[in-house]
């Protein structure tokens, strides 16, 4: 999946994003996101193909930029279990963007569909592949990470946030918190062995 191609792909991302936090994936119509982004429904047909393409490339236009941010975030020269933490205050704004919305809905999607799965992989990729360096780099300074390899940490943390994720969505106040406490509580094992 490449760029959105101008300004016209542009808006209609945008108005897709709208239409996904207000009413879900079940809720989103083409004619729709067509209307909000005043633009005609053959303009939807010719960027994306349909409304697994738009989504799919809504999703694909958000991860870019978040995977970016990431990279960023975890590229400063800081303690690692200060950036985790900044980590978990950044699943909040992801949240509220509603891109967590998106890709956990494209995530079920694929749970009936093998291609879509291969394509939401693709999209998760440079997560785990971002999360896969800092453990690396973990593994550098404090020379183990115990039994786990770089690789089985970047696992174990990217599949909690994305639990952690499903379950937030979920809506209830009580699993919310204890997703969030638990996806924090990281933190404090990270600066334990940094500072111990």
């Amino acid at each position: 999946m490449g760029e959105p191609s101008g300004p016209t792909a542009t808006r209609i991302l945008e108005a897709a994003r709208t239409c996904l936090l207000a009413e879900g994936i079940s809720g989103l119509s083409t004619r729709k996101v067509a209307d909000i982004a005043g633009v005609p429904l053959s303009q939807i047909h010719y960027h994306f193909g349909g409304k697994q393409g738009l989504v799919l490339s809504l999703l694909d236009y958000e991860n870019r930029r978040l995977v970016n941010r990431q990279r960023d975030m975890y590229g400063v020269d800081a303690p690692l279990w200060k950036r985790y933490e900044q980590a978990c205050d950044l699943l909040e704004e992801d949240l509220d963007s509603g891109y967590v919305r998106v890709l956990q809905e494209m995530i079920s999607a694929g749970w009936s569909d093998p291609a879509l799965a291969r394509r939401v992989l693709t999209i998760l990729q440079p997560w785990q592949d971002v999360l896969e360096e800092v453990a690396r780099e973990a593994e550098t300074r404090f020379g183990s990470l115990g039994p786990f390899s770089a690789v089985d940490v970047a696992a174990l943390i990217g599949l909690a946030f994305l639990g952690g994720e499903a379950v937030i969505l979920l809506g209830d106040e009580d699993w919310s918190r204890r997703a969030r406490a638990a996806l924090r509580s990281v933190t404090e094992l990270i600066r334990g062995v940094e500072e111990g």
